[in-house]
């Protein structure tokens, strides 16, 4: 019997469900990895139930979340690639910092401590929860307008809608008020161990046309990373939104983490499985993707921006 692949972990951000991550698991297992793609403390199975139950994710912060990933990743038998986007960006990079991961690709990641530089259009999207000190402890809902200003300014509207009505749930308030205030706070949970000198690889990518995370925030958090001798790279997609994991282009942000991982010799354990052209999870643990099969795969042809290390 084949032996699972190196471990994958996926970690989503605010406001997008673990199973949104369904096509990447398919394409990472078909690859050779062993993905998963566990939720945050309190999510639910599914996007219906933590909708229906936006308690369980009321108060919880960066901390938390990171405690919960840590706790998974300690379970496993070797150190994992860990993948996240937004705040799940956040995450991974606390946990390779922590010497937890065997390398981290953070997609369009929320501002580490340190990051000065945040657009107004950051702000923005920060702002439907921070204008209520009392949304701390409370989950936060995005409207249709503004999950297509946040996440789905380089779609059509159509499309906005429909990622907008398959992937959207209530996330907690408190990481956004966390990274707020991370630059005011001496032991914040915002704060990365970007000076770690034998960490794992890091990838960072930024979206040219970002509102939520603006690529000035991923190069101005490429910076806080220069005095650690360890890998720092940066791709960037110009023509990309915050939506670039969920959308009609994710297999070419997807297809560009697993060439960086085969780069930095970070190389499925065990050769690819592939069952007649079919891919299933190979982990009891893994989320229902069925839904995501229905998805047109596109290869748009787009370029993107590369700055690799030494």
């Amino acid at each position: 019997m084949t032996q699972p692949g190196r471990p994958a972990v996926f970690i989503h951000g605010l406001w997008l469900h673990a199973s949104s991550w369904g096509p990447w698991l398919e394409l990472f297992q078909e690859a050779g990895y062993a993905p998963a793609a566990p939720g945050w403390p309190g999510d639910l199975d599914t996007v219906e139930e933590t909708r229906q139950d936006p308690s369980q994710v009321a108060g919880k912060g960066i901390d938390d979340v990171v405690d919960h990933y840590a706790r998974i990743i300690r379970e496993l038998q070797t150190p994992p690639v860990v993948i996240g986007h937004s705040f799940g960006g956040l995450i991974a990079q606390r946990l390779l910092g922590q010497d937890l991961a065997a390398a981290a690709v953070a997609i369009d990641a929320a501002p580490i401590k340190g990051v000065l530089n945040l657009p107004v259009s950051a702000l923005r999207v920060a702002s439907i929860a921070l204008r209520k000190p009392a949304n701390r402890n409370l989950a936060i809902s995005l409207t249709p307008e503004q999950f297509r200003y946040g996440f789905g300014n380089e779609l059509s509207g159509q499309e906005s809608a429909e990622l907008y009505d398959r992937w959207t749930v209530p996330s907690p308030g408190k990481p956004l008020f966390e990274a707020a205030l991370a630059n005011f706070t001496r032991q914040s949970p915002a704060k990365v161990n970007t000076g770690n000198k034998t960490r794992g690889p890091l990838l960072l990518t930024a979206g040219g046309k970002d509102h939520t995370v603006p690529a000035a925030i991923t190069t101005s958090t490429r910076k806080l990373y220069h005095k650690s001798p360890a890998i720092t790279d940066f791709i960037e997609f110009p023509d990309r939104g915050h939506s670039l994991t969920i959308d009609h282009g994710w297999r070419e942000v997807a297809q560009a983490a697993l060439d960086w991982l085969s780069q930095r010799s970070l190389l499925p354990a065990s050769p690819p499985c592939n069952l007649h052209g079919i891919s299933t999870p190979m982990s009891a643990g893994l989320l229902n993707v069925g839904t995501q099969r229905l998805w047109r795969i596109r290869e748009h042809g787009r370029h993107h921006r590369t700055a690799l290390g030494q």
